[in-house]
């Protein structure tokens, strides 16, 4: 059976209250993790290993992969960071891997630094609606 957008939302919305300790009226979709939400790198963590509970049938188990979800290891790579900025090739990289994000919020000046602003509750929807539809 399938999930419903409004489904994913909830549980979502569920994780990151037990994650974070956010109130629940703060978790909308535009909330970024980081600066409206309060989650720290540690946390990211915590909310995939949440997500991978809460998302879990006893007929299949939902595994979010190393760097599925989050990226990982792309910010010591020279071929996709230069200067603390994202390289052509590191964007595009990004991009591919995850579609649930929105770059363009973060192309104009693609710092790393800012790259933490691309990860909202709608994108957190988004990748687990994909991953369920795969």
């Amino acid at each position: 059976m399938a999930i419903s957008r409004a489904e994913i939302e909830e549980k979502v919305t569920d994780v990151l209250e037990n994650a974070l300790g956010a109130d629940r009226g703060d978790i909308i979709a535009t909330a970024t993790l980081t600066e409206d939400l309060g989650a720290e790198s540690i946390d990211f963590l915590d909310i995939q290993f949440q997500l991978e509970k809460k998302f879990s049938t006893p007929e299949k188990a939902f595994k979010i992969e190393q760097g599925e979800l989050f990226p990982e290891n792309m910010m010591s790579n020279p071929d996709f960071v230069k200067d603390g900025k994202f390289t052509d090739a590191g964007m595009a990289v990004l991009q591919e891997r995850m579609p649930h994000v929105d770059v363009s919020v973060f192309a104009s000046d693609r710092n790393v630094k800012g790259l933490a602003k691309i990860f909202t509750v709608k994108s957190l929807c988004d990748f687990i609606d994909i991953k369920l539809k795969k």
